[in-house]
C-alpha cells in the first residue's frame, strides 16, 4: 500500500466514523489544523468545521458509507481517487471525485471534491 493509498483510506474512515469523539481525533491525525474542503455542497475551513460537515453528512445519508471507487493516483503532493456513498453490497446512491492535496508532514491540507452521480 502506497502513502497515498493509506491516505484515502484514513480519509474514507473519518467520513464513516459515526462516533463524534473517534471522527475528531481521526480528522485531527489526519487533516492539516487549517485545511480547506469545497465540494458543490460545502465549503469549510479547519478541523472543527470539516467534523461538522462529516457529521450533518451522516445524518442526511443515516447507514450508508463510503468506500474506494477506484484506484488511488497521486504524484508529488496531491492524490485523485473517486469514492461511492451507499449500502454495502449495493448500488450507490452518491459517487464522486475528490482531489487531496498533502503539506510538508503528509496531512491532508486541502480536498477539492466533485460530485458525479447524486440522487435526484
Amino acid at each position: 500500500m502506497s502513502d497515498f493509498d493509506s491516505v484515502v483510506s484514513r480519509y474514507l474512515a473519518v467520513w464513516n466514523e459515526t462516533d463524534p469523539a473517534a471522527r475528531r481525533k481521526r480528522i485531527d491525525d489526519l487533516f492539516a489544523d487549517d485545511v480547506r474542503y469545497v465540494d458543490p455542497m460545502a465549503a469549510v475551513s479547519g478541523r472543527e468545521a470539516l467534523d461538522g460537515l462529516v457529521g450533518a453528512v451522516q445524518q442526511q445519508f443515516p447507514g450508508l458509507t463510503f468506500s474506494l471507487g477506484t484506484k488511488v493516483d497521486g504524484h508529488h503532493d496531491q492524490a485523485r481517487f473517486t469514492w461511492h456513498l451507499g449500502a454495502v453490497p449495493g448500488e450507490p446512491l452518491v459517487e464522486g471525485f475528490d482531489v487531496a492535496e498533502l503539506d510538508a508532514d503528509g496531512r491532508i491540507q486541502r480536498v477539492l471534491g466533485f460530485l458525479d452521480r447524486v440522487p435526484a
